[in-house]
């Protein structure tokens, strides 16, 4: 019989790639060929992102994608916009199956019949029920992995859909994430990449209940002396879940790089109580303060959103002030969109979408000028760089440990090394050039 073809599309975050590569294992247990994309296949899966109105415009245009290349092919949707708009995917032309939260990680039990649906056919629970923690991790290329160790999220967050696509939070055990990490390493992988919808969050929900053994702080102090992982980066932390002992562990660590993502989503109180953020600018800035007095080098990236409810222009620019002045090195800039089912939705003070989009391209533009400040703060220093595996135009390209991307001309043998280099200057395409120092690991 001939093996069948699967093809997988991610939307989205890490945690959604590190979900696709283990759903993706499990088509491989069950004797499907992996594919590309682009290249014809029996089934297409489409890991679904619900965070903004981009995303749902995207799962239209790869659904059609999919169709051009198969029209025959079998179209399933996954994932978080799957969850919170079941019966819309299905609406869509040529989606055959619509998986929630809980059956995603089970769609190979839905295969049986892999003829055409005249609707998509849903499986969706309600979210009450996904209070269960399915491990998974991304092995996408050679060099970096996305391991998850949290799921769902308590947080009420007035523009966020994310609990009511997830569920609530809960996570991995801790023996199961430094298993999970151990084969990782074993696979020659240099770089892991903690992911979660709410890392700072972990051990609530370890043994499928609300007793909470573990903390984040236990579990960065774990992973960091688990052998083979030469580099560990922790993806996006809640300022307020951020401690002082875990910047302290990462200033001390073995692999734990210098590099923080941190929300902030505004800088201005008055919109972050209107968020129900669960902290004020004050606590950020203590944050800043204390990576910077402990790792001068770190770099710090924030997400920000603009054109939140109420967001006047006096608001918005106590925004841009308070990151201009901020000792940060890149944004992440998100223009709000309205979401169904959450409070923003139903605030006053809507604002005009060609008012957002200026204040958006404003931020972007702060964000351009305080990565090039960051670089420039950079040249003349010893680094070590994890060098990527894909060539570029004739370059291969590689991150720094305090994510500084770096430019050299291609050379295969550099793929997945560890190089200690001095950085030398800022090219005209915004990355760093580089003179080597010495080979660290093969």
């Amino acid at each position: 019989m001939e093996t069948k073809k699967v093809a997988f599309y991610t939307l989205g975050c890490k945690l959604n790639f590190s979900e696709t590569s283990t759903i993706a294992r499990s088509f491989k247990e069950e004797g499907f060929q992996r594919v590309d994309f682009k290249e014809k296949a029996d089934i297409y899966v489409i890991n679904t992102c619900s965070v903004t109105e981009n995303a749902d415009k995207r799962f239209k245009s790869v659904v059609k994608q999919a169709q051009k290349i198969n029209p025959n092919a079998f179209v399933a949707a996954i994932g978080c916009y799957a969850q919170l708009k079941p019966e819309e995917l299905a609406d869509v032309n040529g989606v055959d199956l619509v998986l929630g939260a809980t059956e995603k990680f089970k769609i190979t039990d839905y295969l049986n019949d892999l003829t055409k649906n005249d609707f998509g056919e849903v499986h969706s629970c309600e979210i009450e029920e996904a209070d269960f923690y399915v491990g998974s991790y991304s092995i996408g290329d050679r060099t970096r992995a996305f391991l998850k160790v949290q799921d769902g999220c308590d947080y009420k967050c007035t523009y966020c859909t994310i609990p009511l696509a997830r569920g609530i939070s809960r996570s991995d055990t801790m023996k199961n994430v430094l298993k999970n990490a151990k084969e990782i390493s074993e696979q020659g992988i240099k770089e892991i990449v903690l992911t979660g919808v709410n890392i700072g969050d972990y051990g609530k929900g370890e043994f499928g209940n609300k007793t909470h053994e573990h903390t984040f702080l236990d579990l960065v102090t774990k992973l960091d002396k688990v052998e083979g992982i030469e580099r560990l980066r922790i993806s996006s932390i809640e300022p307020n879940l951020l401690k002082n002992e875990t910047i302290e562990l990462v200033s001390e660590s073995r692999a734990f790089v210098p590099h923080f993502h941190i929300p902030l989503q505004s800088g201005s109180n008055e919109l972050l109580k209107k968020m129900k953020r669960r902290y004020m600018r004050e606590l950020y800035v203590d944050r800043v303060y204390k990576i910077k007095e402990v790792m001068p080098h770190a770099c710090i990236g924030v997400d920000v959103i603009v054109g939140f409810p109420g967001e006047t222009d006096e608001l918005f620019l106590e925004t841009y002030n308070f990151l201009n002045e901020l000792e940060i090195s890149y944004l992440h800039v998100f223009t709000y969109s309205e979401r169904d089912n959450t409070e923003a939705a139903e605030m006053n003070g809507v604002v005009p979408k060609n008012i957002r989009a200026k204040r958006s391209k404003m931020l972007r533009g702060l964000s351009v000028k305080k990565r090039r400040a960051f670089y420039e703060n950079q040249l003349n220093t010893e680094r070590v760089v994890l060098f990527e595996g894909e060539n570029k135009e004739g370059y291969i390209l590689g991150f720094t440990e305090n994510y500084v991307k770096v430019k050299a001309p291609w050379n295969p043998e550099l793929v997945n090394t560890l190089r200690k280099v001095k950085l030398s200057e800022i090219d005209e395409d915004g990355l760093v050039r580089f003179t080597f120092k010495e080979l660290l690991v093969n």
